[in-house]
């Protein structure tokens, strides 16, 4: 008969698994916690718990995949973003804290009543359903041009906001002759030469079309300049994340191309350059 295992017991082994192949180690309590649904005062409450043969038979193969260097949201095939889970796969980017800011930044800034909502490059739809989801006034739409990541935006769409409005093509390209009164956006902003320093699992598993952009990752802000004015409402506004390096360049994009717009940047809670806002004036 095999020994029975406990809750910290398979914690602590897996813990020491990730650490021996040099992968996050806290990885080990997210998959626990997402997979029995807890929280982690419940998790504590279950230490001394034996896990069934079954369910620690999976979460073994969960830490292998992560100790392999697969990220644990793709295994669990969702991650939490802004209080929902979110299906994600190798299509979508995985939402990060960074673009909760984001959303929190145009949903406290932005009035509660009608508004048109454009998302662009909306992945997994984590910001166009959120915003659907918290702001029932306002009609959003996603837009990406991979198909795939359309997909598991309309699974999401489905399960938290079904009248989110999804569409497959480049940039403006779905809405074509339409405008907006808020345009929201986390483009590919990584330049190629920042390769050497970025995260092995990023890089191998994580869509490259959705990180990479041209013109030392600045290109999608460029284009965004010169679109604004032919998709935006009459003080319309724009939303974007940024690279941590990017708020000076940015900026002089924006003011440049729109010279009359108030153009401001913003930083992330650990004091890093992260968003940026646009405001058209009449």
């Amino acid at each position: 008969m095999a020994k029975s295992v406990t809750y910290f017991a398979a914690l602590k082994t897996a813990e020491q698994q990730l650490t021996a192949t040099q992968q996050d180690p806290s990885a080990a309590q997210f998959l626990l916690l997402e997979t029995q649904h807890w929280t982690f005062t419940q998790l504590v409450q279950h230490y001394r718990d034996s896990m069934p043969g079954d369910q620690l038979a999976r979460y073994q193969q969960q830490v292998a995949r992560v100790s392999a260097g697969e990220p644990a949201q793709y295994v669990l095939g969702h991650a939490p973003f802004y209080g929902r889970e979110f299906a994600v796969n190798t299509a979508t980017l995985i939402p990060r804290v960074e673009t909760e800011e984001l959303v929190d930044w145009v949903l406290t800034s932005q009035p509660t009543t009608a508004r048109r909502v454009l998302d662009v490059g909306t992945g997994s739809g984590a910001i166009a359903v959120t915003l659907q989801a918290e702001r029932t006034a306002w009609q959003v739409t996603g837009t990406d041009i991979s198909a795939a990541a359309i997909a598991v935006a309309q699974r999401n769409a489905q399960t938290w906001a079904p009248a989110v409005t999804l569409a497959v093509g480049d940039l403006f390209a779905p809405v074509q002759g339409q405008r907006f009164d808020l345009v929201v956006s986390n483009p590919p902003y990584i330049d190629r030469t920042e390769t050497a320093v970025m995260d092995a699992s990023v890089k191998r598993y994580e869509p490259q079309t959705a990180l990479f952009a041209a013109h030392h990752g600045l290109d999608f802000y460029q284009r965004f300049a010169a679109a604004l004015p032919t998709v935006l409402t009459a003080r319309g506004n724009f939303f974007a994340e940024i690279g941590y390096r990017q708020g000076s360049a940015v900026r002089e994009i924006f003011q440049t191309v729109l010279p009359t717009a108030q153009v401001t940047i913003r930083q992330d809670l650990s004091g890093h350059d992260r968003m940026v806002r646009v405001e058209l004036t009449e």
